[in-house]
């Protein structure tokens, strides 16, 4: 089957009418484009999504607190009722599986605006109370200085670390930041580093620099916050879903605050982890669609292969015949239609393969020197995973669309193969 008259006569049959073979390879080889094409751009999209998170820890939920809208134990509902910084420790001793549990208070924003003043400057920021452990579940990237650490919240130190908005808009242009004070709500704090945001963050990219970051005890302290607790964001280990943890967590909190069990509204919550497991099935759909459609339009070419080697079987017919008459079996003369086949195939499919491959190239080369910060689309890619894929339809569909005129050429009886002109 693998002889050398065999190849000269797959080739001499594929050659003997160059025209109809390449408009027939054209079809695989178009489907196999669009195939690869989809999945590239569907990784690309991917990819600028998950540029989006920043590297944020996924596996968060955020946590803060609502009215009640039940009555319990007395207490009426629509009460209002604040976290506390036992409610943290309480979550940490009775559920396990937790990595990080960061209480947060906050100035600005919900809370209401905040003053920050540097000398003759004034402005408005978002200022937040925080543990070292909100760098790993919100990563940033630290440019000068450093982040808070627990020496600063067990000595309750007056620090900040201030976003890079924050430094142009109170800063001049090559002025020393770190070691410098600004006044917070009247309260002198020194800078000890300055932070950028990664990702995107829904494109509030500009909005996450204008930020500034103080020790926990140190934000209680200066703004007579006492034991209260804003809002809280909780981590789960990578072992396990925060989403499966949170029903805990509530159990916890409506416990401690004497809330109706059955209460639901009296706790607001983000799980991230919910919301990027949606994201990551929208990929996975992205993914099976992209290989539907493109299947489709390959099996269009599959479906021109297998009509032209139809015709080359009935082209052949008196050739059959005498081969037939001279001994050789059914299996060979199948096996040389299917190699044919599978030959064509193959051979169309990888050229499809490599000019996707080369538009995609192109398309990496023209954002490479573009600025995706922001961008919902990034480097759009195929792994080696997908060409092994690619090769197999190829194969198998190679071997379906020689698998009828092969039939049919076996089914030629020798004296009628040869009685044809």
């Amino acid at each position: 089957m693998f002889s050398r008259d065999n190849w000269s006569e797959i080739i001499e049959a594929l050659t003997s009418n160059w025209f109809r073979t390449l408009l027939t390879a054209f079809g695989v080889l178009w489907g196999i484009f669009i195939l690869v094409i989809l999945l590239a751009a569907g990784k690309g999209l991917e990819n600028g999504v998950m540029q989006g998170f920043g590297g944020t820890a996924t596996n968060t939920m955020f946590m803060w607190t609502q009215t009640p809208s039940k009555p319990y134990k007395g207490l009426p509902k629509g009460r209002r009722y604040n976290f506390k910084t036992g409610d943290v420790l309480a979550i940490k001793q009775n559920v396990p599986d937790l990595r990080f549990v960061s209480p947060r208070n906050q100035l600005g924003g919900f809370g209401g605006a905040n003053n920050v003043v540097r000398g003759l400057k004034t402005s408005a920021f978002n200022v937040y109370g925080d543990y070292p452990e909100v760098i790993l579940q919100m990563p940033m990237d630290i440019t000068s200085g450093r982040f808070i650490n627990y020496s600063d919240i067990n000595d309750n130190r007056k620090v900040a670390i201030i976003g890079e908005g924050v430094r142009k808009e109170m800063y001049e242009p090559g002025e020393e930041v770190v070691g410098s004070y600004i006044k917070i709500n009247g309260v002198n704090f020194m800078v000890i580093g300055t932070y950028k945001k990664k990702g995107g963050n829904g494109g509030n990219s500009e909005e996450d620099q204008k930020e500034i970051y103080v020790p926990f005890t140190a934000f209680s302290q200066a703004f007579n916050m006492g034991e209260t607790v804003g809002w809280m964001a909780i981590t789960a280990v990578d072992d396990a879903s925060i989403t499966n943890l949170k029903s805990q967590v509530f159990d916890i909190i409506k416990s401690r605050h004497s809330i109706h069990p059955e209460d639901d509204r009296a706790i607001g919550n983000f799980d991230l982890y919910e919301e990027f497991s949606k994201v990551n099935g929208l990929f996975v759909a992205l993914k099976a669609v992209a290989y539907f459609v493109g299947t489709l339009v390959l099996l269009s070419g599959i479906i021109g292969i297998s009509n032209i080697m139809l015709i080359v079987v009935k082209e052949r017919t008196n050739e059959i015949g005498i081969r037939r008459a001279l001994g050789a079996t059914p299996w060979s003369i199948r096996g040389q239609i299917l190699l044919e086949s599978i030959f064509l195939t193959i051979i169309s499919g990888m050229a499809g393969i490599v000019l996707a491959i080369g538009v995609i190239a192109l398309v990496n080369l023209q954002l490479k020197g573009v600025d995706t910060t922001d961008m919902m689309f990034l480097n759009p890619s195929v792994d080696l995973g997908v060409v092994f894929i690619a090769l197999s339809i190829l194969i198998i569909s190679g071997l379906l669309a020689g698998l009828i005129p092969a039939q049919n050429a076996i089914r030629i009886k020798p004296v009628d193969a040869l009685r044809t002109e």
